[in-house]
């Protein structure tokens, strides 16, 4: 079993990194392998809203990391995705990379727990976790919680690590996670399925 760590960040080990590597640590305490991807310093390309995923199963854009993440992601039982604060929302590469991962590659990721992770020195963060979890909602992943919203506080790794309410919530979003990938796991064992599923229904408020 294992989950992928999505560090949104432009910095490679910032506070983001910091926050998302406590997680990991208590994933594989509780037998979960992770990998944290770093989706980088240079410009995500936005979704352009083409549709080329459709028709080659992929975005058609190879240039950055979301083609080769939505790859790991149908192997993957999990994903937490983790974002600094910019203007009380999640990083602009973050907002593009989640757009084209989720557009071209949703299905690898239906059903499977998801958790959002934001870095701030003050406030905004309860905004960028909401804008976060919408992605997870609108793809019937279960989101996973922990003892507070999953957020730490500082402008550097030393004052996360000296935020302890932060790493408590970032240890526990961990365990949970593990907790409810094993039970997801154990109800296929017992011969527990995913729900039936549906075709999309689409529709708009023109009368």
């Amino acid at each position: 079993m294992k989950v992928l760590l999505i560090n949104g960040s432009p910095h490679p080990k910032g506070c983001t990194y910091t926050a998302l590597s406590i997680a990991a640590e208590e994933l594989n305490k509780n037998g979960i392998d992770t990998e944290i991807i770093w989706v980088g310093a240079k410009p995500i390309v936005g979704c352009i809203g083409c549709g080329a995923c459709g028709k080659l199963g992929k975005c058609q854009f190879d240039a950055d990391p979301v083609n080769e993440t939505a790859a790991k992601c149908s192997e993957a039982d999990g994903i937490i995705v983790g974002t600094p604060v910019h203007y009380a929302a999640s990083s602009g590469a973050v907002k593009s990379f989640m757009d084209r991962l989720f557009y071209s590659a949703g299905k690898n990721l239906t059903y499977k727990p998801g958790a959002a992770v934001a870095s701030c020195r003050r406030g905004g963060a309860s905004a960028a976790l909401d804008q976060i979890n919408k992605y997870f909602t609108i793809n019937q992943m279960p989101i996973v919680s922990s003892n507070y919203w999953n957020m730490v506080h500082g402008s550097a790794p030393e004052q996360v690590l000296e935020d302890k309410e932060g790493v408590q919530t970032m240890r526990l979003l961990g365990r949970n996670m593990a907790w409810l990938i094993k039970a997801i796991d154990a109800a296929k064992q017992n011969g527990v399925s995913r729900p039936d599923p549906e075709p999309k229904e689409y529709t708009n408020f023109i009368r």
